[in-house]
């Protein structure tokens, strides 16, 4: 019997052997073979056995919660305080034990089928030979790891070095040695398909398979493809800031995430509380929703800059979305975009900073104030007004109330609101942010730069309705904030920043006091700038912002399209330094005019669904992209419009603006303009955004082949 069930298990490894032969990039022996199956079902079967495990542990440990909980409760009388906090310590030790274990399971969930893609050899100086496992997380039994997470240290091997001499940096130190072996796995559904032995970073086979994948509604990890430029950012922490230059379809945002998720890994005590994003839409926050939990971490935090500027400008309703704010250029409406450069320019900064010193200059009480029957002269005011000069101008009125109430009334903070609103009645300058920021245009420092006049009428107009304009509500909040302080986010440790070439270094300013202690990451591509008022040379300019302990990098790879589309989208701005990885694929650019239109579209479409999951129309403004939906709508159902108050979508066959589309992607893309709005070279950044957003096929309506 025994011997009858040895020989149908070398017979079944001698028949995954000649199938997996058939396919792997190197042969393996059957003897490696079969270890590598014997080394999976173990895998799997501790797997489950944890799954089974901690399921039960955390139902007994809810069980256990729920009896502290009623227990402090019922005893909350009887209890001293002592004991109290003692009784609330234990409960919140064991629902964090359980949050951890909760965490761990989850894991284990998501791997329980597929639980590492690939494995190296590595012998330390002086050690016998080690053989790791990489995977989303690590499982291990006894001291023994069966599969490590590809955050830990010595899994850096894996992206950096090819075989050969190699060395990573342990909690230790450097550990040197020789990295013998490098071999890929793909496991689907608990079953052993492929192996991939491989000399290089990461084999070219299994990247050109990962890449020619079709998209998908959220975006995927990349945890088994990371390239060694991609791995030198997401494991950086020496570095307080991060600048990150990376070429449309370097997977910019990818390595952002994959980023978080090493810091949450990495660092002690950082939540995914701790962590915000910056993102340029609501649609894009939906499009990277899936890659943390992928890898087995929470979503951060996520907020557009509008948002962010709604949140902390309570004098306004609303603030005007970025897209309108560049739909107003590019559609011809903005009446004077000599003043919206302006707003948008580094002068401003400075103008706005010596502005504000003048008013701390000018600043002092013109009456004494009573409270209390006791009198306090101007001279009296007007000195701790001098006392407290390195305050900010609305700091110093309650620095000065505080003080009173420390001399007359034993430091009782609630006498200093009263004080504080007799001091302002005396002072000279109004906390009235509204006409501050009107009386900045009609200053010096205004008029040195922005030499040409302007009306009352046209002042007043930027703050006096309810809405306020893009670029005025930066200005706005920056002005407020070097009079009475940005609103410190000390929770906020880890600030990402993605498609960083759209944030002018007013907003950096803003967003640096607002978390001056926290790390920054910040992506962009000055070749992918939709803002027509602002354009860097190098992202590399904002070390001047981030002075401390700053990096500069760049990717200059890209992943997402073909060698076709890549050739044609280089020609747009003159490229000639972007590599395209993924292969030629036999789909030229085509280029369309404007005749039967309708029907063309359909037919375009329908041919490239033949090929393709996702459809992309891609048009020049939101206008445009209305039109072309009304025109479609009858005969397409499943065809969605998306715009800027999208937050979700299905891909599958979309129309939407090209300043919509930043930091998505499509397996094909028709790209319209009207024949007489077609892309100029004022736009041709605004154009190498929509046609990078393509990974397989590219057609054009009613533009030049180059301007």
């Amino acid at each position: 019997m025994i011997r009858a069930k040895k020989k149908e298990n070398d017979l079944l490894i001698e028949f995954v052997f000649w199938r997996l032969s058939k396919e792997v990039s190197m042969e393996i022996t059957k003897e490696e073979l079969a270890k590598e199956q014997q080394h999976l079902a173990k895998t799997l079967e501790l797997i489950r056995k944890y799954i089974s495990e901690l399921g039960q542990e955390l139902y007994d440990k809810e069980e256990k919660i729920k009896e502290f909980k009623e227990l402090i409760w019922d005893t909350r009388h009887d209890m001293d305080p002592a004991e109290m906090r003692t009784m609330i310590g234990a409960s919140d030790l064991e629902v964090s034990i359980a949050e951890a274990r909760r965490k761990y399971f989850q894991k284990l969930f998501r791997i329980q089928e597929n639980p590492y893609f690939a494995s190296i050899t590595f012998q330390a100086e002086g050690e016998d030979p080690q053989k790791i496992y990489i995977g989303i997380t690590h499982v291990e039994e006894d001291l023994h790891y069966y599969v490590h997470d590809w955050r830990a240290p010595i899994c850096s091997l894996f992206y950096d070095y090819e075989v050969g001499k190699a060395s990573y940096q342990s909690p230790d130190g450097i550990v040197r040695g020789e990295l013998t072996n490098k071999r890929q796995f793909k496991i689907e559904r608990g079953k052993l398909k492929r192996v991939f032995d491989n000399s290089i970073n990461i084999d070219d086979e299994v990247l050109q398979d990962v890449l020619s994948q079709e998209s998908s509604d959220k975006m995927k990890n990349i945890v088994n493809t990371i390239q060694q430029e991609q791995n030198a950012v997401i494991r950086n922490t020496e570095d307080k800031a991060l600048i990150v230059q990376g070429i449309a379809g370097s997977g910019k945002t990818s390595v952002a995430l994959h980023r978080i998720a090493f810091l949450l890994y990495k660092i002690n005590n950082l939540t995914s509380n701790n962590i915000i994003i910056f993102s340029p839409n609501h649609i894009f926050s939906e499009y990277i929703s899936n890659v943390l939990p992928e890898l087995g971490e929470e979503n951060t935090l996520q907020c557009t800059f509008n948002s962010f500027l709604e949140a902390n400008l309570t004098e306004f309703r609303h603030v005007e979305e970025f897209t309108a704010f560049i739909e107003r250029y590019y559609k011809g409406k903005e009446t004077n975009p000599a003043w919206v450069a302006y707003k948008q320019s580094d002068e401003i900064i400075d103008d706005l900073d010596h502005y504000i010193h003048d008013l701390n200059q000018q600043a002092y009480f013109i009456d004494g104030i009573v409270f209390d029957k006791i009198y306090y002269s101007k001279d009296e005011l007007n000195q701790l007004l001098k006392r407290y000069q390195h305050f900010l101008l609305f700091e110093r009125i309650p620095a000065i109330a505080y003080k009173l109430c420390d001399y007359h009334y034993e430091g009782k903070k609630g006498k200093a609101k009263q004080i504080i609103s007799l001091l302002y009645k005396a002072f000279n300058i109004k906390k009235d942010f509204k006409q501050i920021y009107i009386n900045f245009y009609h200053s010096e420092h205004f008029r040195n730069h922005y030499p040409t006049s302007l009306t009352d009428k046209e002042i007043k107009e930027t703050v006096s309705k309810r809405e306020i304009k893009y670029e005025d509500a930066c200005v706005f909040i920056y002005l407020k904030g070097l009079l009475e302080g940005f609103e410190y986010r000390g929770l906020i440790k880890e600030v990402v920043i993605d498609e960083a070439q759209d944030y002018n270094k007013l907003q950096y300013h803003i967003i640096k006091n607002i978390f001056p202690r926290s790390n920054f990451t910040i992506l962009g591509d000055v070749n992918q700038t939709i803002n027509p008022y602002y354009k860097y040379q190098s992202l590399n300019e904002l070390k001047e912002i981030f002075t401390e302990d700053c990096r500069y990098l760049e990717l200059c790879k890209t992943y997402r399209s073909s060698q076709e589309i890549i050739e044609y989208t280089n020609k747009i701005l003159g490229l000639n330094h972007i590599q395209a990885i993924r292969k030629k694929n036999n789909h030229p650019v085509v280029f369309r005019t404007e005749e039967n239109l309708k029907e063309q579209l359909l037919t375009d479409i329908m041919a490239l669904k033949k090929n393709n999951k996702s459809v992309a129309i891609i048009t020049k403004n939101d206008v445009e992209a209305s039109m072309i939906y009304e025109l479609l709508k009858e005969d397409l159902e499943n065809i969605s419009l998306l715009n800027t108050n999208s937050e979700k979508f299905n891909r599958d066959m979309v129309i939407i603006p090209s300043y919509t589309a930043k930091g998505l992607e499509f397996d094909s893309v028709i790209i319209y303009t009207e024949p007489s709005h077609y892309y100029s070279q004022s736009a041709r950044y605004l154009y190498y955004v929509a046609c990078t957003r393509c990974q397989h096929e590219l057609i054009i309506y009613n533009q030049k082949e180059v301007f």
